[in-house]
């Protein structure tokens, strides 16, 4: 079947995707509650969308789609203080991180739901590895080829998405010196990775889609774990390296960044090559290792540069353009998180304040639900 029409529609609308973590309140594991919150959720309307992830402990919320910061956060909060009441009474914290810190991927059980057991079926133990959160945020495009061109232009930034949202620096009980771990599980899929570089719709649909699809392998775009790729369905591209931060205020910052940043991108126009990804492999390991001390070499100029002191000098490109958005704001949140460290030096301080993996997981707990830690 053909790779559907790309529903070109507003540009720079955008939507975002939070995977979350179901934590039992007396000794802070995972807990597979998932069937449990969406009943409950389900009693009454919610302000947005809630299913369920590939395994029991998880669930997905999605806001709609936005033009405005202001109005993301203000959905994002509401979704937030919805599965507090809930998960208060189930006695089950909610909170964000990429990763749980101790859970162990073994104990875990596939939601029952057919997409998640035929993955399950294929990729074997990774389905249950795959227990981890991430952020996706979509960006509205006029067109398909626009959206091509924005996956491509993005690529040089997309350092900066790991090491601001970066939540992951625990698994299966020990400190893995990675600010973000979780992408080390993303990364372990077949089909992960960047998407080809193409930039018309109809070389991409009829040619490297149709061919993938003629193999088998996939049936729709669902089925690529690509960092950023097309969603026709919705006429978007969705970003997907982010780590789920640990309040919904950084996950709406987030998103307005990468708003902001698609602005300047299509007004500048700049040309893309191939030749743009000869570091990406290793810019996205620098991010993910040592997060907001990364240090990235430019695509094209070829130097070197600290990925904390890139991101300040692009918030400052990028202040006329979200002066325009209404999203200011999101930026300052940004500079501070560039200035004082990331979430995964937050769960670390906590760790070694606590003396614990449990009172960290309860500080993220508290902190999700806007409480002070």
């Amino acid at each position: 079947m053909a790779l559907e029409a790309f529903k070109a529609g507003n540009a720079l609308t955008m939507g975002v995707e939070l995977e979350l973590q179901l934590v039992d309140l007396t000794d802070f594991d995972l807990t597979p509650a998932a069937a449990d919150m969406l009943f409950l959720l389900g009693k009454k309307p919610f302000p947005g969308d809630v299913k369920p992830e590939i395994t029991e402990s998880m669930i997905e919320i999605s806001t709609d789609v936005h033009t405005d910061y202001g109005a993301l956060l203000g959905q994002l909060g509401q979704m937030r203080n919805a599965l507090v009441e809930a998960g208060d009474r189930l006695n089950v914290g909610i909170c964000g991180g990429g990763t749980h810190p101790f859970q162990r991927w073994s104990e875990q059980r596939i939601f029952d739901k057919p997409r998640f057991q035929e993955l399950s079926v294929l990729y074997g133990y990774l389905a249950k590895q795959f227990t981890v959160f991430g952020q996706h945020v979509h960006i509205g495009c006029a067109s398909a080829d626009e959206g091509l061109y924005l996956l491509h232009a993005l690529n040089r930034y997309l350092p900066h998405f790991i090491a601001l949202s970066a939540s992951s620096p625990f698994l299966q009980g020990v400190d893995t010196l990675f600010d973000s771990a979780r992408l080390n599980s993303v990364f372990a899929f077949p089909l992960s990775g960047r998407a080809p570089f193409l930039l018309r719709w109809e070389d991409f649909a009829e040619g490297y889609f149709a061919k993938m699809e003629s193999t088998g392998v996939v049936k729709s775009m669902k089925d690529f774990y690509w960092d950023i790729r097309p969603k026709p369905e919705y006429g978007t591209i969705e970003l997907r390296v982010c780590d789920t931060p640990l309040s919904v205020e950084r996950a709406a910052a987030l998103a307005a960044y990468l708003q902001a940043l698609c602005r300047m991108l299509r007004e500048r126009g700049e040309p893309v090559s191939e030749d743009d990804y000869l570091v990406y492999n290793y810019n996205r390991f620098q991010a993910c290792r040592f997060g907001l001390e990364a240090t990235l070499v430019h695509p094209r100029r070829h130097q070197t540069l600290a990925l904390r002191d890139d991101v300040l000098a692009t918030l400052e490109q990028l202040a006329p353009h979200a002066a325009a958005l209404g999203s200011s704001g999101a930026l300052e949140v940004l500079r501070r998180v560039a200035g004082k460290g990331n979430h995964a030096s937050d769960l670390r301080r906590w760790q070694s304040e606590s003396g614990g993996l449990r009172g960290m997981v309860d500080a993220a707990v508290r902190t999700f639900r806007g409480d002070e830690t």
